[in-house]
């Protein structure tokens, strides 16, 4: 997959608060105690220790929230952070949120250098191709997230491929989060305009954004699983139309398809329970309160796609089943065939074996007389298989 261009980069930001206005920007830190709001309008200065890197294709945003609003300008990773911990020092609640698309291990490992990300995280996200998982390294949170969207097509016999996947992996820490993504879909530029129009929910930090990415993901998870229904019940309507004739091809393809889902979605179960119960002291009680519906929604789409993958089990079945039984009927018609021509086949074989004495040779209504026996004989063996139906 190309990297993320730099056009892409800009489209982003015109949508952004780069070009917001005035008032949009500063809107809810006139009620911010008046330290706070000096401190967020200063210029952004890194921390003396920090290394700062230079702006790279990888990065989509990154940007320092304080009580729920986002601070105007634009930051490094180090001025982001050192900025957070000088809003945290007056008190207040304050972290960086750093998007990333399909960094390279040179671009991820500038994140984990000042927010200091496990090396075998940090492998992870490079390398993709993970499954969906929970992980937590010292105190940071490691969440693996199977993106997928359904690929429109015209009839499932006619598809290669009906639901594509990527990947969105999260770090969350105490005052940070950096979300990686990879694949063609599940930007989150909507995720974040959303929680930045929510200030309410976005004040309860970064595992609030968390939970705000989980979301998107599992809110596809429900989508993907409903349009994929209406594949199955095609699928259904043509594995039992009588007359026609059934290819099972595209149900292996839409099992494969359903296969695919489920591994994105099952493994989240065991993360989402693991949040509510093994992480209540970094968690807040509301957070884990959005978890939890949040739980409900992904086994509900897993509840789906489990009933999906046994429906289609079914209809292989059944699909093989009248495989079989339009074998069985085939052979039916040969044996049939078969059993009228051996009669005909069987007369002429006794007479062309050239012996002198032979009776009826020299008799001179022989062959007509033969000739009508195979005939009626053949008509007999017909009308029988008929009334039986083999024919």
């Amino acid at each position: 997959m190309p990297r993320f261009a730099q056009t892409r980069s800009i489209e982003h930001r015109s949508a952004g608060p780069a070009l917001r206005s005035e008032v949009e920007v500063y809107r809810g830190f006139d009620a911010l105690p008046e330290p706070l709001r000096a401190l967020a309008h200063e210029p952004n200065e890194p921390d003396e220790h920090a290394v700062e890197h230079p702006p790279h294709g990888a990065l989509v945003d990154c940007a320092v929230y304080v009580e729920g609003h986002r601070l105007p300008g634009t930051f490094a990773y180090g001025a982001a952070l050192n900025k957070v911990r000088q809003i945290e020092a007056l008190g207040q609640e304050a972290f960086v949120w750093v998007g990333l698309r399909e960094p390279n291990l040179a671009e991820m490992q500038d994140a984990a250098d000042v927010f200091g990300l496990h090396p075998l995280a940090v492998e992870d996200a490079v390398c993709a191709h993970q499954r969906p998982k929970l992980e937590r390294y010292d105190e940071t949170l490691f969440l693996v997230l199977k993106t997928v969207t359904y690929v429109p097509h015209e009839s499932v016999a006619l598809a290669r491929e009906i639901v594509e996947t990527g990947e969105i992996m999260v770090f969350v820490g105490k005052d940070f989060v950096v979300s990686v993504r990879h694949g063609e879909h599940g930007g989150l530029s909507e995720v974040r305009k959303s929680m930045e129009a929510d200030p309410e929910k976005m004040r309860l930090g970064p595992y609030a954004v968390m939970h705000a990415i989980a979301h998107e993901v599992v809110s596809h998870y429900l989508e993907v699983s409903h349009l994929i229904e209406s594949d199955i019940d095609s699928i259904e309507g043509l594995a039992f139309a009588p007359g026609r004739k059934l290819d099972v091809e595209p149900i292996y393809m839409l099992k494969r398809e359903v296969v695919e889902l489920r591994r994105c979605v099952s493994p989240l179960s065991a993360a989402f329970q693991r949040i509510q119960m093994e992480y209540k002291e970094v968690i807040s009680k509301e957070v884990r309160r959005y978890i939890r519906d949040l739980a409900d929604h992904q086994s509900e789409a897993a509840d789906h796609i489990n009933s999906y993958d046994d429906l289609l089990n079914s209809l292989i079945q059944a699909a093989l089943a009248r495989v079989g039984m339009q074998q069985n009927n085939d052979m039916r018609k040969i044996s049939a065939w078969a059993g009228i021509v051996a009669v005909p086949t069987m007369i002429a074989g006794i007479y062309g074996m050239n012996f002198e004495f032979m009776p009826e040779l020299k008799f001179h209504w022989s062959y007509p007389i033969v000739i009508a026996i195979m005939t009626t004989a053949c008509l007999v063996l017909y009308f029988c298989f008929r009334r039986a139906k083999w024919l």
